[in-house]
């Protein structure tokens, strides 16, 4: 018997570790567009599913970007019914008219065709081919744009799509990985042409800015970048735990006994007591606001820096401001020590 090919092997034991201990009886449903990322990790899946006992079904997102799509995704859906997963599905998206640029507008038309897949079909979990390369990009895209810890913490491995679990076994895998998996399996990836295409960031880049770094500071950048998302991820956590508790206990001058842990900023009567606010940490405080505006009905994804910072500015910059006004219509001042919230007015 040949020995295993090392990539494939890699390939496989990082979807046996995504998959092992998984709860439910449902399928594992892989999302493959025929890339070398996602075909490498769907021939894994079909690999190692059967041998935990779990069903394994795959889809693929026609976005009806290109001419042709529509052949690409039925090439990938006959492969995959010849391999064994069932269901093998194509899934037809409408991307025009959807807020942000093509990019964004492509990946909320993806995930909502792939959450609402996963649940059609029961599925225990929904698994993406992101790599280690993809993580790369996404720090750089972040640094970029001035993001957070939180945008900084790149892609988790695990996190909820819509009530499905979405896991991304391949994050320690590099894309020449995948490539070298798919060449032993005998498998023929599709060459998306966005990939290349300079009008989009990350393609940008994946072409430009991450080769120009390697040549700069070694190969060693992608592994080191894709290390700090899971630094900065670990550190955003602790913060959300520790944010998460403040705002759900009530200030020390509302509670009725002293409690271990952060202050509690709810005040009494309703809204977020100021003094209590102000001796949190300003990366704790700050993730309060956020969370307690997303609480108040703002939407997360309408929601940004400059609206917290505004709310922030309420509790540690106080001069008799007006009102902030948040996504939806929301309103927040700040009267009689305490940040109190008003809906859209008539």
């Amino acid at each position: 018997m040949p020995a295993l090919a090392p990539a494939v092997a890699a390939v496989r034991l990082a979807v046996r570790r995504a998959l092992t201990g998984l709860p439910g009886a449902g399928p594992v449903l892989v999302a493959c567009s025929g890339g070398a990322d996602s075909l490498a990790l769907a021939a894994a899946a079909a690999f190692v599913a059967p041998r935990l006992g779990r069903p394994v079904g795959l889809v693929t997102v026609d976005h009806a970007l290109q001419a042709g799509s529509d052949r690409r995704a039925a090439d990938v859906v006959a492969w995959a019914a010849g391999a064994g997963f069932a269901p093998a599905e194509a899934v037809r998206v409408d991307v025009a008219g959807r807020p942000g640029g093509p990019e964004a507008a492509a990946r909320e038309a993806r995930y909502q065709a792939l959450a609402e897949a996963a649940r059609r079909h029961g599925a225990a979990a929904l698994l993406t081919g992101h790599t280690r390369d993809d993580q790369a990009e996404t720090v750089l895209l972040a640094l970029a744009r001035g993001a957070g810890p939180r945008g900084l913490a790149g892609m988790p491995p695990r996190r909820d799509l819509a009530g499905v679990p979405l896991l991304r076994p391949l994050l320690d895998i590099s894309r020449e990985q995948t490539r070298k998996a798919c060449a032993a399996l005998g498998l023929s990836p599709w060459e998306d042409p966005h990939n290349a295409d300079p009008s989009y960031a990350r393609a940008r880049v994946r072409a430009d800015a991450l080769p120009a770094l390697v040549r700069a500071l070694g190969p060693g950048v992608v592994d080191n970048l894709a290390r700090s998302a899971r630094l900065a991820a670990a550190d955003a956590a602790a913060l959300d735990e520790l944010a998460a508790a403040a705002l759900s206990a009530a200030s020390p001058a509302a509670a009725s006994s002293a409690t271990d842990g952060p202050a509690g900023v709810r005040a009494p009567g309703g809204g977020l007591a100021v003094a209590a606010l102000a001796g949190l940490a300003p990366a704790v405080r700050t993730r309060v606001l956020h969370a307690w505006a997303r609480e108040l009905g703002a939407s997360p994804a309408a929601l940004s820096h400059r609206h917290v910072g505004a709310l922030d500015a309420l509790v540690t910059d106080w001069h008799g401001q007006g009102e902030v006004h948040l996504p939806g219509g929301l309103r927040v001042g700040r009267r009689a020590g305490r940040l109190t919230a008003a809906g859209p007015p008539g």
